[in-house]
Formats: C-alpha cells, structure tokens, sequence
C-alpha cells in the first residue's frame, strides 16, 4: 500500500505563507520608513532639527518587528520539517496494527483483537461484547490486570456456548480496585491503511474505522 499524498485543508493560511505575508510587510514598512526619513532630512528646518532620540526609537521599533518576523519564519520551517520526518517515519506504521481508543472489534475465523489501557492496577476486568443491537453477547471476567496498555482477545463464543459469526461487534470494559472503579480506557485494532498530513496533524488511515492521529496511537504491533 502506498503513503496517501500529503495535503493540508484549501483556504487556510499555512505557517509559512503567514511568515511570508509578514516579512513582506515588515520590509515595505522598512522601505517606507527610511524613504520618508530621508525626505524629512532633506527638508528639515536648520533651525530646528529632527529629534535624534525619537529616530532612533523608531528605528529601534522596526528592528524589533523585524527580529521577529525572522523568528517566526525560522520557527515556520522548523515545523515544517518536523512534520515532513514525522509524516515519513508514519509511513512505517502501513500494514502493521495498532491499538488505538475505540469499542470497536472485528471477529475474524473465530478471533477478535482489542485492548484495554488503565490508569492504575485492577483487581478484576470485565469484559463485555455486545451485538449490532447493543444485546450481550459474552461477559468475561478478565481478572486482576496491571496498570498500562494490556491486550485483550475473543475467541467469538457467546455466552450461550454458540459460536457468534464473523463481522463487527462492540464492547464494554469494567475495572474495579478495592470495590472502587478504575478508568479504563478501550482500545480498538486496526490495520494501518495510509497516512496523510492535515491540518498540520499526522494521521494515520484505518480502514473500518475514523482516521485517527498518530499522538493518539496506544500500541503498536
């Protein structure tokens, strides 16, 4: 599979064209500056000569608004090459699968994947996979589990001991420590389609499920 185009959404102003706009500004400020002191030298009254200190202040102002236009621009293509090796390194990630937040898994020959990742040690899981109509389907009691990103599995048995047919299911995760809840954050696998830039976001293309940013990647497999 191919790394999708990079491309950045129509009518919105990228940090490089704003840091362009800017610096052309600040230039013909400049421009106009010095063009209209040199025209108020020219026709100064001898008698009564231009402030010394308000010129230079002035001057001072311009190098200000200047020094900055060249920060922004240096930061502008920093940004931008930051996100061209981070768009690169994605395009790794193609064909691999990751675990990213989601209470959607795929039944296939009898297997599912999914995850879970929980702020603190649990002392039981509970698992719950859920039908198209939101029925329970299977409860399992995972039980007790670390804390961090801990992957899970179903083996397509329903509770009723039948075998539920492949397709797409959905699932419900409970975690408790000493009777209290935990938070338990669902974790969905998919298989790394494309990557693309938006909106100055890397973002990886799931097939079956909404593109997601790389930041939001729990696991890789």
């Amino acid at each position: 599979m191919a790394v999708n185009s990079i491309s950045s959404s129509t009518g919105v102003s990228t940090p490089a064209s704003a840091s362009t706009t800017a610096a052309a500004s600040v230039d013909s400020a400049q421009s106009n500056f010095m063009k209209l002191l040199v025209a108020q030298m020219q026709n100064q009254d001898p008698l009564s000569p231009m402030d010394n200190a308000q010129m230079t202040s002035q001057l001072a102002q311009l190098n200000t608004v200047s020094g900055i236009n060249q920060l922004n621009t240096t930061l502008a293509s920093a940004l931008s090459s930051l996100q061209a090796t981070q768009t690169m390194q994605a395009s790794s990630l193609i064909g691999r699968e990751v675990l990213v937040p989601g209470t959607t898994l795929q039944l296939s020959e009898g297997r599912a994947k999914m995850g879970v990742d929980l702020e603190q040690s649990a002392d039981s899981l509970k698992l719950t996979v859920l039908d198209s109509a939101g029925q329970t389907l299977r409860t399992m009691d995972l039980g007790a589990q670390t804390a961090g990103v801990q992957q899970l599995s179903w083996d397509g048995a329903t509770d009723a001991g039948a075998a539920a047919a492949d397709g797409r299911y959905s699932f419900a995760l409970e975690a408790l420590r000493n009777g209290q809840s935990v938070t338990a954050t669902a974790l969905s696998t998919a298989q790394v389609g494309g990557v693309s830039l938006s909106n100055n976001s890397v973002r990886l293309s799931l097939p079956g499920l909404s593109d997601v940013a790389l930041a939001d990647v729990r696991q890789v497999r």
